[in-house]
């Protein structure tokens, strides 16, 4: 089983909605599963020590996650053109699986959400991007013949799936939707290939 890791950020639920959607195109690949997780958030003024699980929702990533992943989906609300505070200090403490090695050669790919239609979401996608290089990942976005990015009036990006919530939190478009379930299905056929690969060079 080929098992795609979807860790996001997300404080009013635009980013969730994304993750959720990603997860249903992953698991149209068969022989794949997807597991979401999500970082807690960090305080202003001092650490903050968060519960071990979440009230609700996903339950938190832990670095294991991150290591035993066959690919990676990064998810975060757009802040000023950027990934949100959350995610980045999530990223900031996986040194140790940057120095073994861990992530290196597995798929990965982004997406994020946005308040408004220039809120910056192809620098965000960019922000994370990254440190998924650093790591060493293989970075998978959306092919620009994709039907839905064509001709999407909402989110999309050809450097991953977006969202346009509004300042109302509209519900994902069709196209959105089309975009988040492509994604899915693209990296879960990614990390099958690359596992399969590697199964084949350790063996």
């Amino acid at each position: 089983m080929t098992e795609i890791l979807i860790v996001y950020y997300s404080r009013y639920g635009g980013t969730t909605d994304l993750a959720n959607m990603i997860a249903r195109g992953v698991e149209e690949v068969a022989d794949c599963q997807a597991k979401l997780r999500t970082v807690p958030p960090i305080s202003t003024v001092c650490e903050a020590t968060a519960p071990t699980i979440p009230d609700s929702g996903a339950p938190y990533c832990s670095l294991e996650d991150l290591q035993n992943c066959d690919g990676l989906a990064l998810g975060s609300p757009t802040h000023f053109g950027n990934m949100a505070a959350p995610l980045k200090y999530f990223l900031d403490n996986t040194s140790n699986l940057w120095m073994s090695g861990a992530l290196a050669g597995k798929p990965a790919g982004v997406f994020t959400s946005t308040g408004s239609m220039h809120g910056g979401q192809e620098s965000t996608l960019l922000s994370m991007m990254v440190p998924l290089l650093h790591h060493g990942m293989v970075i998978v976005g959306l092919p620009s013949l994709e039907p839905a990015l064509q001709k999407t009036t909402t989110g999309g990006t050809p450097y991953g799936p977006s969202r346009l919530s509004g300042p109302d939190n509209a519900p994902l478009s069709d196209d959105e939707k089309q975009l988040c379930r492509a994604f899915g299905r693209r990296l879960a056929g990614m990390a099958t290939a690359l596992k399969s690969e590697r199964l084949k060079t350790n063996a």
